[in-house]
């Protein structure tokens, strides 16, 4: 257990930070799971760049790696594009 006030305090903030950073990624994987399951072009084509930007958030973050991020990204935009 931790001895500093210091330490107490970074526990606390770390905990807050994963609950913040688990809230954004459940968030993002559930829009990508949304998207994925769409089967109007249109409404594909709407959604897409909000999932994008969602995605681009995380990387920027270091919730997940910017890789894949891109990979995602550019995944889903073939998925878009083969439905049109």
């Amino acid at each position: 257990m931790a001895n500093h006030k210091s330490a107490l305090k970074r526990i606390r903030q770390i905990q807050a930070k994963r609950i913040h950073n688990k809230f954004f990624h459940k968030t993002t994987r559930n829009a990508l799971r949304a998207l994925r399951a769409l089967t109007d072009a249109a409404a594909a084509a709407v959604q897409l760049p909000i999932v994008s930007s969602m995605l681009d958030k995380l990387a920027k973050r270091n919730i997940i790696h910017k890789n894949k991020a891109s990979n995602l990204k550019s995944s889903l935009s073939k998925h878009v594009n083969q439905m049109a």
